[in-house]
Protein backbone atom coordinates (compact mmCIF):
# COMPACT_ATOMS: atom_id res chain seq x y z
CA UNK A 1 0.00 0.00 0.00
CA UNK A 2 3.10 2.38 0.78
CA UNK A 3 4.41 1.02 -1.91
CA UNK A 4 1.41 2.07 -4.19
CA UNK A 5 1.10 5.38 -2.72
CA UNK A 6 4.89 6.83 -3.47
CA UNK A 7 4.44 5.51 -7.00
CA UNK A 8 0.77 7.15 -7.43
CA UNK A 9 2.87 10.17 -5.99
CA UNK A 10 5.60 9.81 -8.36
CA UNK A 11 3.52 9.76 -11.11
CA UNK A 12 1.27 12.55 -10.51
CA UNK A 13 4.87 14.77 -9.99
CA UNK A 14 6.37 13.20 -13.60
CA UNK A 15 2.90 14.17 -15.08
CA UNK A 16 2.97 17.65 -13.60
CA UNK A 17 6.61 18.32 -14.74
CA UNK A 18 5.72 16.70 -17.99
CA UNK A 19 2.84 19.47 -18.13
CA UNK A 20 4.91 21.94 -17.66
CA UNK A 21 7.26 21.27 -19.92
CA UNK A 22 4.22 20.67 -23.03
CA UNK A 23 2.76 24.23 -21.66
CA UNK A 24 6.07 25.93 -22.33
CA UNK A 25 6.98 24.44 -25.48
CA UNK A 26 3.25 25.04 -26.24
CA UNK A 27 3.36 28.46 -25.34
CA UNK A 28 6.45 29.13 -27.70
CA UNK A 29 4.73 27.61 -30.70
CA UNK A 30 1.02 28.03 -30.67
CA UNK A 31 -0.51 29.74 -27.19
CA UNK A 32 -0.84 33.13 -27.92
CA UNK A 33 -1.62 35.91 -25.43
CA UNK A 34 -4.13 38.62 -26.15
CA UNK A 35 -2.54 42.17 -26.71
CA UNK A 36 -4.61 44.66 -24.81
CA UNK A 37 -4.29 48.25 -25.11
CA UNK A 38 -3.27 50.37 -21.99
CA UNK A 39 -4.52 54.01 -21.99
CA UNK A 40 -2.14 55.22 -19.37
CA UNK A 41 0.75 54.01 -20.73
CA UNK A 42 -0.08 54.95 -24.33
CA UNK A 43 -0.67 58.49 -22.56
CA UNK A 44 2.83 58.42 -21.85
CA UNK A 45 4.61 58.24 -24.89
CA UNK A 46 2.12 60.76 -26.17
CA UNK A 47 2.93 63.25 -23.56
CA UNK A 48 6.99 62.98 -24.39
CA UNK A 49 5.61 63.60 -27.96
CA UNK A 50 5.56 67.36 -28.65
CA UNK A 51 9.23 68.03 -26.98
CA UNK A 52 10.90 65.47 -28.94
CA UNK A 53 9.47 66.44 -32.18
CA UNK A 54 10.93 70.34 -31.22
CA UNK A 55 14.18 68.40 -30.00
CA UNK A 56 14.98 66.51 -33.74
CA UNK A 57 14.56 70.18 -35.10
CA UNK A 58 16.90 71.62 -32.61
CA UNK A 59 19.56 68.60 -33.65
CA UNK A 60 18.83 69.17 -37.28
CA UNK A 61 20.37 73.03 -37.16
CA UNK A 62 22.71 72.22 -35.24
CA UNK A 63 24.15 69.80 -36.88
CA UNK A 64 24.36 72.15 -40.24
CA UNK A 65 27.64 74.17 -41.16
CA UNK A 66 27.92 77.22 -38.85
CA UNK A 67 24.54 75.86 -36.71
CA UNK A 68 22.93 78.36 -39.22
CA UNK A 69 20.39 77.26 -42.06
CA UNK A 70 18.12 78.74 -44.68
CA UNK A 71 14.29 79.14 -43.56
CA UNK A 72 13.21 77.95 -46.74
CA UNK A 73 15.86 74.56 -46.69
CA UNK A 74 14.22 73.79 -43.04
CA UNK A 75 10.86 73.66 -44.86
CA UNK A 76 11.96 71.55 -47.42
CA UNK A 77 12.76 69.31 -44.50
CA UNK A 78 9.79 69.30 -42.62
CA UNK A 79 8.27 66.14 -43.78
CA UNK A 80 11.22 64.33 -42.86
CA UNK A 81 11.03 65.89 -39.21
CA UNK A 82 7.71 64.59 -38.98
CA UNK A 83 6.45 68.24 -38.84
CA UNK A 84 2.68 67.99 -39.55
CA UNK A 85 2.50 72.36 -39.83
CA UNK A 86 4.85 75.02 -41.96
CA UNK A 87 8.55 75.48 -40.23
CA UNK A 88 7.40 79.19 -39.79
CA UNK A 89 4.10 78.08 -37.85
CA UNK A 90 6.26 75.64 -35.74
CA UNK A 91 8.80 78.58 -34.79
CA UNK A 92 6.02 80.78 -34.23
CA UNK A 93 4.38 78.42 -31.81
CA UNK A 94 7.77 77.48 -30.42
CA UNK A 95 9.41 80.90 -29.53
CA UNK A 96 13.12 80.91 -27.85
CA UNK A 97 14.49 78.27 -29.59
CA UNK A 98 16.02 80.25 -32.68
CA UNK A 99 16.68 83.52 -33.57
CA UNK A 100 15.83 84.85 -36.95
CA UNK A 101 18.00 86.56 -39.24
CA UNK A 102 18.85 87.92 -42.86
CA UNK A 103 21.79 86.28 -45.16
CA UNK A 104 22.46 85.81 -48.56
CA UNK A 105 22.78 81.74 -49.38
CA UNK A 106 25.45 82.94 -52.16
CA UNK A 107 27.76 86.25 -52.78
CA UNK A 108 25.08 87.49 -55.29
CA UNK A 109 22.13 86.44 -54.15
CA UNK A 110 19.24 88.00 -52.61
CA UNK A 111 19.15 88.14 -48.67
CA UNK A 112 16.97 85.16 -47.34
CA UNK A 113 15.63 84.86 -43.67
CA UNK A 114 18.26 82.13 -41.70
CA UNK A 115 17.57 79.98 -38.35
CA UNK A 116 19.97 79.88 -36.09
CA UNK A 117 20.49 79.01 -31.74
CA UNK A 118 19.11 81.54 -29.64
CA UNK A 119 21.35 82.71 -27.13
CA UNK A 120 18.77 80.62 -24.63
CA UNK A 121 19.42 77.60 -26.60
CA UNK A 122 23.05 78.34 -26.42
CA UNK A 123 22.43 78.78 -22.31
CA UNK A 124 20.81 75.39 -22.24
CA UNK A 125 23.38 73.06 -24.34
CA UNK A 126 26.06 74.05 -21.47
CA UNK A 127 23.60 73.38 -19.25
CA UNK A 128 23.28 69.86 -21.00
CA UNK A 129 27.48 69.31 -21.33
CA UNK A 130 27.18 70.20 -17.66
CA UNK A 131 25.15 67.01 -17.01
CA UNK A 132 26.78 64.71 -18.92
CA UNK A 133 30.01 65.75 -17.49
CA UNK A 134 28.40 65.08 -13.80
CA UNK A 135 26.86 61.92 -15.03
CA UNK A 136 29.86 60.20 -16.70
CA UNK A 137 30.29 57.34 -14.22
CA UNK A 138 26.85 56.44 -15.21
CA UNK A 139 27.28 56.84 -18.40
CA UNK A 140 30.48 54.36 -18.43
CA UNK A 141 28.88 51.68 -16.53
CA UNK A 142 25.86 52.01 -19.19
CA UNK A 143 27.61 51.55 -21.78
CA UNK A 144 29.90 48.33 -20.11
CA UNK A 145 26.99 46.55 -19.57
CA UNK A 146 25.45 47.02 -23.14
CA UNK A 147 29.39 45.34 -23.93
CA UNK A 148 28.97 42.75 -21.33
CA UNK A 149 25.56 41.75 -22.05
CA UNK A 150 26.32 40.56 -25.78
CA UNK A 151 27.18 37.09 -26.55
CA UNK A 152 30.98 37.98 -27.51
CA UNK A 153 31.39 41.07 -25.68
CA UNK A 154 31.55 43.28 -28.74
CA UNK A 155 28.89 45.67 -30.08
CA UNK A 156 28.62 47.60 -33.25
CA UNK A 157 29.58 51.31 -32.93
CA UNK A 158 27.46 52.53 -35.37
CA UNK A 159 24.69 50.42 -34.00
CA UNK A 160 25.68 52.20 -30.32
CA UNK A 161 25.31 55.53 -32.36
CA UNK A 162 22.00 55.35 -33.60
CA UNK A 163 20.21 54.21 -30.24
CA UNK A 164 22.25 56.80 -28.20
CA UNK A 165 19.03 58.77 -27.73
CA UNK A 166 17.17 55.77 -26.07
CA UNK A 167 20.33 55.53 -23.73
CA UNK A 168 21.25 58.90 -22.97
CA UNK A 169 24.47 58.44 -24.74
CA UNK A 170 25.73 61.86 -25.72
CA UNK A 171 26.30 63.01 -29.26
CA UNK A 172 30.60 62.71 -28.61
CA UNK A 173 30.10 59.56 -27.48
CA UNK A 174 32.71 57.50 -29.68
CA UNK A 175 34.80 60.74 -30.46
CA UNK A 176 35.18 61.75 -26.50
CA UNK A 177 34.07 59.37 -23.64
CA UNK A 178 35.19 55.87 -25.12
CA UNK A 179 38.92 57.19 -25.67
CA UNK A 180 38.81 58.41 -22.32
CA UNK A 181 38.40 55.06 -21.04
CA UNK A 182 41.21 52.85 -22.38
CA UNK A 183 40.80 50.40 -19.80
CA UNK A 184 37.44 49.38 -20.34
CA UNK A 185 36.72 49.85 -24.11
CA UNK A 186 38.70 49.19 -27.54
CA UNK A 187 36.86 50.90 -30.84
CA UNK A 188 38.04 48.67 -34.02
CA UNK A 189 37.21 49.54 -37.30
CA UNK A 190 36.21 54.00 -38.47
CA UNK A 191 32.61 54.44 -37.48
CA UNK A 192 30.27 55.24 -40.20
CA UNK A 193 31.85 52.20 -42.69
CA UNK A 194 29.28 50.14 -41.10
CA UNK A 195 32.53 47.59 -40.15
CA UNK A 196 33.26 49.40 -36.65
CA UNK A 197 32.66 47.50 -33.47
CA UNK A 198 33.06 48.39 -29.78
CA UNK A 199 34.71 45.65 -27.75
CA UNK A 200 35.48 45.30 -23.79
CA UNK A 201 38.65 45.66 -22.75
CA UNK A 202 37.95 44.40 -19.00
CA UNK A 203 34.88 42.71 -16.98
CA UNK A 204 34.18 44.82 -13.56
CA UNK A 205 32.05 42.50 -11.54
CA UNK A 206 30.81 45.83 -10.37
CA UNK A 207 28.75 46.61 -13.44
CA UNK A 208 27.69 42.71 -13.81
CA UNK A 209 24.56 42.95 -11.51
CA UNK A 210 20.82 43.80 -13.17
CA UNK A 211 18.78 46.05 -11.67
CA UNK A 212 16.87 42.73 -10.33
CA UNK A 213 19.89 41.79 -8.54
CA UNK A 214 20.31 44.75 -6.84
CA UNK A 215 16.63 45.43 -5.94
CA UNK A 216 17.31 41.47 -4.17
CA UNK A 217 20.32 42.69 -2.51
CA UNK A 218 18.38 45.69 -1.37
CA UNK A 219 15.71 44.05 0.16
CA UNK A 220 17.96 41.34 1.58
CA UNK A 221 19.74 44.18 3.69
CA UNK A 222 16.62 46.05 4.94
CA UNK A 223 14.81 42.74 6.28
CA UNK A 224 17.23 40.26 7.24
CA UNK A 225 16.15 37.81 4.95
CA UNK A 226 17.00 36.47 1.93
CA UNK A 227 15.22 38.04 -1.11
CA UNK A 228 15.62 36.20 -4.14
CA UNK A 229 16.15 37.43 -7.68
CA UNK A 230 12.40 38.24 -9.18
CA UNK A 231 10.41 39.82 -11.54
CA UNK A 232 7.99 42.12 -10.62
CA UNK A 233 5.09 40.70 -12.69
CA UNK A 234 1.47 42.59 -12.66
CA UNK A 235 -1.12 43.34 -14.78
CA UNK A 236 -3.21 46.74 -14.19
CA UNK A 237 -7.23 46.64 -13.44
CA UNK A 238 -9.12 45.32 -15.60
CA UNK A 239 -6.62 43.04 -17.77
CA UNK A 240 -7.32 39.32 -17.60
CA UNK A 241 -5.52 36.00 -19.20
CA UNK A 242 -6.53 32.83 -19.85
CA UNK A 243 -6.27 30.15 -17.28
CA UNK A 244 -3.73 27.87 -19.33
CA UNK A 245 -1.48 31.07 -19.83
CA UNK A 246 -1.68 32.01 -15.63
CA UNK A 247 -0.42 28.53 -15.08
CA UNK A 248 2.43 28.73 -17.33
CA UNK A 249 3.16 32.26 -15.88
CA UNK A 250 3.02 30.61 -12.58
CA UNK A 251 5.31 27.85 -12.95
CA UNK A 252 7.62 30.18 -15.11
CA UNK A 253 8.38 32.09 -12.32
CA UNK A 254 9.54 29.70 -10.39
CA UNK A 255 12.45 28.97 -12.19
CA UNK A 256 15.84 29.93 -10.92
CA UNK A 257 16.61 33.54 -12.67
CA UNK A 258 19.04 33.75 -15.28
CA UNK A 259 21.32 37.05 -14.92
CA UNK A 260 21.35 39.18 -18.13
CA UNK A 261 25.46 38.44 -17.66
CA UNK A 262 25.59 34.82 -17.13
CA UNK A 263 27.23 32.62 -19.80
CA UNK A 264 24.24 31.37 -21.01
CA UNK A 265 26.01 29.61 -24.35
CA UNK A 266 25.33 26.18 -22.90
CA UNK A 267 21.83 26.47 -23.09
CA UNK A 268 19.43 25.45 -25.66
CA UNK A 269 17.18 28.39 -27.06
CA UNK A 270 14.31 26.67 -26.68
CA UNK A 271 14.81 26.07 -23.07
CA UNK A 272 12.94 27.38 -20.27
CA UNK A 273 15.82 28.80 -18.95
CA UNK A 274 16.64 31.00 -22.38
CA UNK A 275 13.21 32.10 -21.79
CA UNK A 276 14.45 33.42 -18.66
CA UNK A 277 17.47 34.93 -19.55
CA UNK A 278 15.82 37.03 -22.77
CA UNK A 279 13.07 38.34 -20.47
CA UNK A 280 16.06 39.63 -18.01
CA UNK A 281 17.92 41.02 -20.73
CA UNK A 282 14.99 43.50 -21.98
CA UNK A 283 13.93 43.59 -18.78
CA UNK A 284 17.87 45.20 -18.34
CA UNK A 285 17.84 46.90 -21.60
CA UNK A 286 14.82 49.25 -20.72
CA UNK A 287 16.40 49.08 -17.60
CA UNK A 288 19.65 51.16 -18.77
CA UNK A 289 17.21 53.24 -21.00
CA UNK A 290 16.08 56.94 -20.23
CA UNK A 291 12.77 56.36 -20.41
CA UNK A 292 12.06 52.15 -19.79
CA UNK A 293 10.87 52.23 -23.18
CA UNK A 294 12.37 51.57 -26.25
CA UNK A 295 11.19 50.84 -29.88
CA UNK A 296 10.47 46.82 -30.61
CA UNK A 297 12.91 47.86 -33.95
CA UNK A 298 15.73 49.16 -32.09
CA UNK A 299 15.94 46.27 -29.93
CA UNK A 300 16.02 43.96 -33.25
CA UNK A 301 18.71 45.60 -34.69
CA UNK A 302 21.11 44.22 -31.72
CA UNK A 303 19.35 40.28 -32.55
CA UNK A 304 23.04 39.05 -33.20
CA UNK A 305 24.74 40.64 -30.22
CA UNK A 306 22.67 39.03 -27.72
CA UNK A 307 21.53 36.12 -29.37
CA UNK A 308 17.92 36.90 -29.77
CA UNK A 309 15.45 34.53 -31.79
CA UNK A 310 13.42 36.11 -35.17
CA UNK A 311 10.43 35.98 -32.94
CA UNK A 312 11.83 38.11 -30.01
CA UNK A 313 9.01 40.21 -29.71
CA UNK A 314 6.64 37.58 -28.78
CA UNK A 315 8.26 38.03 -25.27
CA UNK A 316 6.76 40.68 -24.81
CA UNK A 317 3.00 40.00 -25.52
CA UNK A 318 3.68 36.62 -23.39
CA UNK A 319 5.04 38.15 -20.33
CA UNK A 320 2.61 41.18 -20.35
CA UNK A 321 2.94 41.58 -16.47
CA UNK A 322 6.33 42.55 -16.99
CA UNK A 323 6.50 44.68 -20.51
CA UNK A 324 3.47 46.08 -22.67
CA UNK A 325 3.57 46.85 -26.24
CA UNK A 326 2.33 50.48 -27.24
CA UNK A 327 1.56 51.09 -30.66
CA UNK A 328 0.99 54.76 -30.66
CA UNK A 329 3.20 56.96 -32.97
CA UNK A 330 2.81 54.29 -35.79
CA UNK A 331 5.74 52.23 -33.97
CA UNK A 332 5.76 49.20 -31.24
CA UNK A 333 7.21 50.10 -28.59
CA UNK A 334 8.29 47.96 -25.41
CA UNK A 335 7.92 49.45 -21.92
CA UNK A 336 8.71 48.56 -18.53
CA UNK A 337 5.18 48.31 -16.64
CA UNK A 338 6.89 48.54 -12.77
CA UNK A 339 8.64 52.13 -14.16
CA UNK A 340 5.22 53.83 -14.19
CA UNK A 341 2.33 54.49 -12.00
CA UNK A 342 -0.44 55.79 -13.45
CA UNK A 343 1.28 56.63 -16.82
CA UNK A 344 4.05 59.00 -14.95
CA UNK A 345 7.86 57.21 -14.99
CA UNK A 346 8.49 56.55 -11.18
CA UNK A 347 12.15 54.98 -12.10
CA UNK A 348 13.30 58.33 -13.12
CA UNK A 349 17.20 58.04 -14.63
CA UNK A 350 19.60 60.92 -13.93
CA UNK A 351 20.20 62.14 -17.17
CA UNK A 352 16.56 63.41 -17.67
CA UNK A 353 17.94 66.34 -15.99
CA UNK A 354 18.28 67.34 -19.42
CA UNK A 355 14.87 66.68 -20.23
CA UNK A 356 13.78 68.88 -17.64
CA UNK A 357 15.71 71.54 -18.96
CA UNK A 358 14.72 71.58 -22.59
CA UNK A 359 11.13 71.71 -21.20
CA UNK A 360 11.84 74.65 -18.92
CA UNK A 361 13.34 76.29 -22.25
CA UNK A 362 10.17 75.44 -23.70
CA UNK A 363 8.01 76.95 -21.16
CA UNK A 364 9.79 80.35 -20.71
CA UNK A 365 9.32 80.98 -24.51
CA UNK A 366 5.64 79.56 -24.30
CA UNK A 367 5.58 82.08 -21.40
CA UNK A 368 7.34 85.24 -23.19
CA UNK A 369 5.28 84.69 -26.25
CA UNK A 370 1.84 84.81 -23.47
CA UNK A 371 3.46 88.35 -21.94
CA UNK A 372 3.87 90.23 -25.36
CA UNK A 373 0.59 88.79 -26.35
CA UNK A 374 -1.15 90.04 -22.99
CA UNK A 375 0.68 93.51 -23.61
CA UNK A 376 -0.51 93.74 -27.10
CA UNK A 377 -3.90 93.04 -26.07
CA UNK A 378 -3.42 95.80 -22.72
CA UNK A 379 -2.73 98.13 -25.87
CA UNK A 380 -5.13 97.23 -28.10
CA UNK A 381 -7.68 97.80 -25.42
CA UNK A 382 -6.01 101.40 -24.18
CA UNK A 383 -6.54 102.47 -28.01
CA UNK A 384 -10.38 100.87 -28.10
CA UNK A 385 -10.77 103.13 -24.73
CA UNK A 386 -8.95 106.49 -25.98
CA UNK A 387 -10.98 105.94 -29.34
CA UNK A 388 -14.09 106.21 -27.62
CA UNK A 389 -13.14 108.62 -25.41
CA UNK A 390 -12.11 110.65 -28.41
CA UNK A 391 -15.49 109.86 -30.00
CA UNK A 392 -17.69 111.03 -26.85
CA UNK A 393 -15.55 114.38 -26.81
CA UNK A 394 -16.39 114.54 -30.58
CA UNK A 395 -20.04 113.89 -30.18
CA UNK A 396 -20.00 116.06 -26.95
CA UNK A 397 -18.76 119.09 -28.70
CA UNK A 398 -20.90 118.28 -32.08
CA UNK A 399 -24.11 118.41 -28.94
CA UNK A 400 -22.84 121.64 -28.02
CA UNK A 401 -22.82 122.93 -31.25
CA UNK A 402 -26.12 121.98 -32.54
CA UNK A 403 -27.47 123.28 -29.48
CA UNK A 404 -25.96 126.72 -30.02
CA UNK A 405 -26.94 126.67 -33.51
CA UNK A 406 -30.41 126.00 -32.04
CA UNK A 407 -30.22 129.09 -29.94
CA UNK A 408 -29.00 130.93 -32.62
CA UNK A 409 -32.12 130.33 -34.90
CA UNK A 410 -34.80 131.12 -31.87
CA UNK A 411 -33.63 134.52 -31.06
CA UNK A 412 -33.89 135.09 -34.92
Amino acid sequence: MHFRNRLVHSLRSTNHEFRVFMLFKASISSLKVAWRKDPKLDQAIENDKKWKQCARVVKEVLNEPGQAIPLHYLEKRRERLGLQVKIKTFLDWNPGLFDNYLDRVRPKSEPVTFVRPSERLRQFLEEESRIFVNNEPLLVSKLCKLLMMSKDKVVSADKLVQVKREFGFPNDLLVNLVPKYPEYYNLIGEPGEGKSFLQLVRWNPEFAKSVIELRAEEESRLTGIRTRPAFNWKLPPGFFIRKEVREWIRDWMELPYVSPYADVSHLDQSSREMEKRNVGVFHELLSLSLYKRVPIPILGKFSDEYRFSNAFSNVFTRHSGIFYTSLKCGIKTSMLREAYKDGELIDRDPLLEIKDKFLELLAEGHRQKDERLRLQREMVQEDMKMMAVNNNELDLHKNEEELLDEEEDAVL
